[in-house]
């Protein structure tokens, strides 16, 4: 062997014991906890009188402008019967009426049962939960670029997900395999959460009857465990999205799935899908009231159909550009509106959904970053509970990054321990640590230091901070490329979570009953 390849010889041994290290210090940081509850104040940008006036104008949208409820003559016959006004399908609600509904009965915070009891979450208070990206029909990645997304990609996100610590949550519809038919994806979609992960998950709203199969999968899973003994309603096992056709309309497909969900039992999270500027006000304070008005129509016409069902206030507010139209993402406004609704749900006295990691850029550059971190950053000081889109958000929403996922992951992580606040335990003051050192000296070698160092600062397995001779050394390799060798190990090494081999068979026959009963006309 001669001298150059003595050299590259070693340098790959160096390398190899870095790689060891960096994962051995990954997995110690890597602690699991089911969620967060935030040890740090909530950041407010609005005072009393500010919230008070935002909600004395969502209370004049909805008592002078209305909202339509289209195609469903049921929900029309609900809000009649509430004593709200209807006229086709506008319907107008004597002032206070919605927020009085959702006070009166609507869960200040709820568990969402994961098949896991350990996986548990709790929603609402003080507590915030990371949930993947939701809904993008492509994927990207390093290796293919951009294609559609298939149901391998989705059962990949879901394993992912998974194995992330630092995400609490399965999430719903990671992205849409477009490779399935629409009418029966659904049942892959679910099984998917239930199979690969024993974390909590969401179910499918693009039609009542997807809703309804999805609360059938959800008791085959539970078993008897889906129904609480002690209060003899159901449990509440699954959290559904239901969007709001801003401005000011709820369609029947949404209005559909709500109804199933909330009757079973089921939590909903009542959102408005906001572009600012053309489905809102281009103001912060005109989004806000919107939003409001819409979300709480959502959540009130919940309780009528099932007093006490869990609901989530839901808020997905961006803006537009005025020069194309193109929907922009980690701008000053959208955060101010995010802090804006956080306090208006507090007040309201129920659970918050908002932000994620959002970004319009196509791929996982220095845009998408601090367009990500501009949204994840608010989100965790505004005191978000469930934050959808934690993870793998790429080009507004349509497309899902396989190296955007791990990257966001590794953030979430970060905001994890940031939201845990100051240790001011004993240990945390280390004054025993200050005396034993005194002036003059280092920490490295204390007995404080010692104790702690493993768990003392979090750790990515993603960053790179060596010097530029080792990580020349190591390939050279920037942040993209990494993540794209983290995802794939993470995938060679994923061990599936055990599920009873007859709850499995027993989800098998019925996905295989209910997909035979389709016509042919419809696959």
């Amino acid at each position: 062997m001669d001298e150059q390849q003595a050299e590259a010889s070693s340098r790959r041994s160096r390398g190899g014991g870095r790689e060891a290290k960096r994962a051995a210090r990954a997995a110690r940081s890597a602690v699991t906890i089911p969620y967060i509850t935030r040890s740090i104040p909530y950041f407010e940008v609005l005072g009393e009188e500010a919230l008070a006036t935002i909600e004395a104008n969502a209370d004049t949208i909805l008592a002078e402008v209305g909202i339509d409820f289209r195609d469903d003559p049921e929900a029309l016959e609900i809000w009649k019967a509430a004593g709200a006004e209807v006229d086709g399908e506008r319907v107008r609600f004597p002032r206070g009426m919605c927020r009085t509904l959702v006070q009166k009965s609507a869960p200040r915070e709820f568990i969402q049962h994961a098949r896991n009891p350990a996986r548990n979450v709790v929603i609402g208070g003080r507590n915030t939960v990371f949930a993947p990206a939701y809904g993008s029909p492509f994927i990207r990645s390093l290796d293919d670029g951009r294609r559609y997304a298939r149901i391998e990609d989705f059962r990949n996100f879901v394993k992912l997900a998974y194995m992330a610590p630092a995400l609490h949550h399965s999430g719903g519809t990671i992205c849409e395999p477009v490779d399935l038919p629409v009418n029966k994806r659904h049942f892959d979609m679910v099984y998917s959460h239930i199979k690969y992960s024993d974390k909590a998950f969401m179910g499918s709203v693009t039609a009542p009857e997807r809703a309804e199969d999805t609360v059938e999968m959800a008791k085959i899973l539970f078993g008897p465990d889906f129904v609480d003994p002690t209060t003899g309603r159901n449990k509440t096992v699954l959290v559904s999205l239901i969007n709001a056709n801003s401005p000011m309309t709820f369609d029947a497909t949404m209005l559909g799935a709500l109804k199933v969900y909330a009757r079973a039992n089921q939590a909903t999270i009542v959102t408005p899908f906001i572009l600012a500027g053309a489905m809102s006000p281009v103001t912060v304070a005109g989004t806000a009231a919107q939003t409001l008005a819409e979300s709480l129509a959502g959540m009130a016409f919940a309780q009528l159909v099932n007093p006490g069902a869990p609901v989530i206030f839901g808020s997905f507010a961006s803006s537009i550009s005025m020069q194309s139209g193109a929907p922009t993402f980690g701008t000053p406004e959208p955060a101010l509106v995010l802090y804006v609704m956080a306090a208006l749900a507090r007040r309201l006295g129920v659970p918050f959904r908002s932000g994620g990691g959002l970004c319009g850029s196509k791929i996982s550059d220095a845009q998408a970053a601090y367009e990500s971190a501009n949204t994840l950053l608010p989100t965790c000081l505004a005191g978000v509970n469930f934050v959808l889109h934690t993870a793998g958000w790429l080009e507004g929403g349509l497309a899902m990054g396989y190296e955007k996922f791990v990257m966001d992951a590794d953030q979430a992580g970060m905001m994890q321990t940031f939201l845990s606040g100051v240790d001011m335990t004993e240990n945390g003051q280390a004054m025993d640590a200050i005396r034993e050192v005194g002036p003059g000296k280092h920490f490295l070698g204390c007995a404080h230091t010692q104790a702690n160092f493993e768990t003392a600062f979090y750790r990515s397995p993603l960053t790179d901070n060596n010097s530029y001779e080792q990580w020349e050394a190591e390939g050279a390799s920037d942040m993209t490329v990494r993540a794209n060798a983290y995802w794939k190990k993470q995938l060679a090494e994923y061990e599936a979570p055990a599920l009873d081999p007859a709850i499995d068979e027993a989800l098998l026959d019925y996905m295989t009953r209910r997909k035979n009963s389709f016509p042919d006309s419809n696959v």
